[in-house]
């Protein structure tokens, strides 16, 4: 039996006139383990979410020709698939984490008695590292991501479906999740579609890649060393990550003069509300002026919320976070935005318009810089980021590295001293990774700050003067 097939399929959002996919023709046998690659925005989350029975229709959005999963409409297929979401929180439903994962068993009428050994086998494979009645809203953007990973494992999928599984994890989290999808290869193991940019540790786990167009539908197919002999260059060109093809490193240009303090943090902690713990003990960090500062460590170690109160988005617990003279927390926000530009972990935490252009506008406007100036300053940036053909869509609509160039766009576009990013290339391909980096490191070359919380350590190579590790919420 075909785990997958399409013949001349499509589909396009509502509300939106270019197609997200188009003219897609492809076969993927039972057991099969595939590597699903493509440019920004060529439709590799759209054709997941296809797959997972996810995508209606009677909800506005078109359909043309025939996908199947298993020989069925992939709706009549959802018993047998599995899927993890680029972004973890839109899958998390349950206070608590063993009850996360049982959630789905118990929607789909597992036995009782067979719930709890598979919520307990799923956690175990992808190294939870806490208690089954941790709460989930105390956990880090990684954390969760292992939970969504276990939620999927626990309904023992016939096809498995990942969306950027290890891009907020941390090298070692990252390594679990990879030995845990090996160790699902065999004869009876599920059938995996897999989309990654950390292409050359993929590579390994899959027998096949596949690289899609938006327009084009299958460009490149094939075993992954003949793909990659074979069309390298072209796909590289494209914007698809190709391995031993990395974008070519920054050149540094030093500022003039003194660096000045931007911000500064002094003896800062911080605990959420209800948490036993303290996500931050103890941080003493300062950002000059023309210095991009990374923040590496594990998940859950603090980086997110340092970067927060770092923003002036959260009233520290004890100590003080400071941009320039002033206690971060306490600015209003009209002139939080002249100074600080923040991206979240979660990008879609922070869109508030119904129209990329207008999301763009937003900052300038509430910063007093006039209406034109604004659509000026937005228009600029949607070139830049390859996003002008998005003018005038819904930013929720967007794929995962589409949203993540919004976000970062919106930090720069009132024009701030400091940038505050979390995970600022999540989901880019190889061309927009390039042109994130370049944007972030003019900014620190023309004198402002960057403080960044990262998983890659190619961007800490590329854009880091430094870099401040976090251990157990304590950074320095």
């Amino acid at each position: 039996m075909l785990a997958i097939e399409a013949r001349g399929w499509g589909w396009r959002h509502a509300g939106r006139r270019e197609w997200a996919l188009r003219g897609l023709d492809l076969r993927i046998e039972d057991g099969e383990r595939v590597l699903l690659l493509g440019a920004s925005g060529a439709g590799k989350s759209t054709l997941l979410l296809a797959l997972a029975g996810l995508l209606d229709p009677t909800g506005g959005g078109e359909s043309e020709g025939t996908l199947l999963v298993r020989g069925k409409d992939p709706r009549a297929a959802r018993d047998e698939t599995g899927i993890v979401f680029q972004d973890p929180e839109t899958q998390l439903v349950m206070a608590r984490a063993g009850d996360d994962v049982a959630f789905g068993l118990e929607n789909r009428c597992v036995p009782t008695a067979e719930i709890w050994p598979r919520v307990h086998a799923a956690l175990a494979a992808v190294a939870f590292p806490y208690p089954e009645d941790h709460r989930t809203d105390a956990l880090s953007g990684g954390e969760k991501q292992r939970l969504a990973i276990a939620g999927a494992l626990a309904l023992e999928p016939r096809l498995l479906l990942l969306d950027e599984p290890t891009a907020n994890l941390d090298d070692e989290g990252a390594t679990e999740v990879r030995g845990v999808l090996r160790s699902l290869a065999g004869k009876d193991g599920p059938t995996l579609v897999l989309v990654e940019h950390r292409v050359a540790d993929a590579v390994p786990l899959v027998d096949r890649v596949v690289v899609i167009e938006a327009a084009g539908g299958v460009i490149a197919d094939g075993n992954p060393s003949d793909v990659f002999a074979r069309e390298g260059e072209r796909l590289a060109a494209l914007g698809v990550w190709v391995p031993g093809r990395d974008p070519a490193p920054l050149t540094r240009t030093t500022p003039t003069g003194p660096a000045r303090i931007l911000a500064e943090a002094t003896d800062l902690a911080f605990r959420y509300p209800g948490a036993d713990a303290w996500a931050l003990v103890k941080a003493d960090v300062d950002v000059g002026g023309g210095e991009a500062i990374a923040l590496s460590g594990p998940n859950g170690s603090g980086k997110s919320t340092l970067a927060l109160l770092m923003a002036g988005l959260l009233r520290p617990g004890r100590g003080v976070a400071r941009l320039g003279a002033d206690d971060a927390w306490r600015l209003p926000a009209r002139r939080l935005v002249t100074r600080v530009g923040t991206v979240f972990q979660d990008p879609e935490h922070q869109f508030v318009a119904e129209r990329v252009d207008d999301e763009l506008a937003i900052g300038p406007r509430r910063a007093g810089r006039g209406d034109l100036v604004a659509r000026r300053v937005a228009a600029e940036l949607l070139e830049r980021l390859h996003l002008s053909h998005l003018a005038a869509a819904n930013p929720f609509t967007l794929s995962g590295g589409e949203q993540r160039r919004l976000s970062v766009a919106t930090a720069l576009a009132t024009a701030p001293a400091l940038l505050v990013l979390d995970e600022p290339t999540f989901g880019q391909d190889r061309r927009t990774y390039a042109e994130l980096v370049a944007l972030l490191a003019a900014h620190r070359d023309a004198g402002g700050g960057v403080l960044f919380a990262t998983h890659d350590p190619d961007l800490v190579a590329s854009l880091a003067d430094r870099t401040i590790a976090v251990r157990e919420g304590r950074a320095a």
